[in-house]
């Protein structure tokens, strides 16, 4: 099955030109805007006025080959994904054009329905990276450097629903382990919202004992209680026009909850010792790393305000779900904490990174950053080592990752795990990897697996 690619643009790159002609009159017909060219060279002098998302390029071709063309694409379109035609059984080729930047490789003879299935997914590829980067530039415009980093498939799920819920004003809860960005998420939300010119103002809830929250959330006048000697503002009132965010909220005791609840009904306050009620324009933004669901059963917050709360629900993974997002975060908090530190420190070495990702990481984001902040502080040399990162366990010492070199190793482990936890059933196993079954046939062969 493959998905619907009616009116998508695409580039077909190859000198043979029975190949290439039969290759367009197919896909055209299935729906694509077909541009040919013979050559990388022409490709090139094409690619500028047609901006392809997608492109399909053989591997050999005289003068420029597909590995140039690939890495010149790129350098046009950084979105652009591409597919290399290659002939039967050259893995190494494959394994240096994805490293050049192919989104995936294909043997000849050409399989058509397989073709259609890989385009299938470079397009939908293509659409998530382009979105995704959308999304972070605008949060770096309206949000400066607090931007949320990461690629992986969990993250982005997190950024579309961001994306989705930040226009409008319906509150929402933000669920999540400690230190996974519950309150970045939150100011992401503000920045992309039509109150992103007013202000956000965080509370924790969790800081502060009741009698105290009640006079940070609502205000209070003059004399309201013993030392109160003058009026003061709420955060409710200084968010007005605004956002509020309620950090920690689960830590928030039963009776502000209920006066939390008046307030969300009624939209006004009323300052503590005061009479007036006073009208109020704030949307309502809650974190929580507790079990709200269990604490409502358990008679410990009011199941009212919950729904109340909860209209859109978004959840922080930790960073152990977050597969690939590690050393992206380690790199952007190694460049941050060296440039404040005036240190010159290209990156991390091999065993430095490995640690990193086979590490667990309970204390989430907040404490990779941490991590990091401390090698930088204890190296002395130009990269960071295993060395400056003390008590994370190596990944050597739990996993076979580090005895491979070269890419074509993973791929063919993985591949081999795949298809042992699935019984050796292709179609299962094919879609848990991602690929079409008659690219999986063709890799068992490559690689030459054999179920024993």
């Amino acid at each position: 099955m493959y998905l619907c690619m009616e009116s998508t643009k695409l580039l077909l790159v190859d000198d043979e030109d029975n190949q290439r002609q039969m290759l367009a009159g197919f896909l055209t017909k299935k729906g694509f805007k077909v541009s040919e060219a013979s050559s990388g060279e022409s490709a090139l002098d094409l690619y500028p006025s047609i901006f392809t998302p997608v492109a399909v390029v053989d591997m050999k071709m005289p003068g420029m080959n597909g590995i140039q063309l690939i890495s010149r694409l790129r350098e046009i379109n950084p979105f652009v994904q591409i597919i290399v035609l290659t002939a039967f059984g050259s893995v190494e080729t494959a394994v240096e054009a994805m490293k050049a930047g192919a989104f995936h490789y294909q043997t000849k003879p050409v399989e058509l329905e397989e073709l259609l299935f890989n385009l299938g997914k470079a397009s939908e590829q293509h659409r998530l990276v382009t979105e995704h980067e959308v999304l972070n530039e605008t949060v770096r415009q309206r949000f400066g450097s607090g931007e949320i980093i990461g690629e992986s498939m969990a993250l982005k799920k997190v950024l579309e629903l961001i994306n989705l819920a930040a226009p409008g004003d319906s509150n929402i809860l933000i669920t999540g382990p400690s230190g996974t960005g519950k309150e970045l998420a939150a100011r992401a939300i503000h920045s992309l919202s039509s109150r992103k010119d007013k202000a956000f103002i965080p509370v924790n809830c969790a800081a502060l004992p009741e009698n105290l929250l009640e006079s940070e959330l609502f205000g209070h006048e003059k004399g309201a209680f013993t030392g109160a000697i003058k009026r003061k503002l709420g955060r409710f009132e200084l968010a007005n026009e605004g956002t509020i965010f309620l950090d920690e909220i689960g830590d928030m005791e039963l009776t502000t909850q209920a006066k939390l609840l008046r307030v969300i009904e009624n939209r006004e306050i009323e300052r503590l010792g005061g009479e007036k009620a006073i009208s109020l324009d704030v949307r309502l933004i809650c974190a929580t790393n507790k079990n709200l669901e269990s604490m409502v059963k358990e008679s410990r917050f009011r199941e009212d305000l919950y729904y109340r709360i909860n209209v859109v629900g978004i959840h922080m993974p930790a960073l152990k779900e977050r597969s690939g997002d590690v050393l992206l975060l380690a790199d952007r908090f190694l460049k941050e904490f060296a440039g404040r530190m005036g240190k010159n420190i290209g990156g991390f070495t091999a065993d430095a990174a490995a640690a990193l990702n086979s590490y667990d990481w309970p204390g989430n984001v907040r404490e990779l950053q941490n991590v990091v902040e401390r090698a930088v502080v204890l190296t002395r040399g130009e990269t960071i080592t295993g060395q400056e990162l003390p008590g994370l366990k190596d990944v050597g010492e739990s996993s076979n990752i580090s005895g491979f070199e070269k890419i074509a190793d993973v791929e063919k482990a993985h591949i081999r795990r795949i298809l042992e936890a699935n019984g050796w059933n292709l179609g299962q196993s094919a879609d848990v990897l991602g690929i079409h079954r008659n690219t999986l046939r063709t890799k068992i062969k490559e690689y030459g697996l054999s179920e024993e």
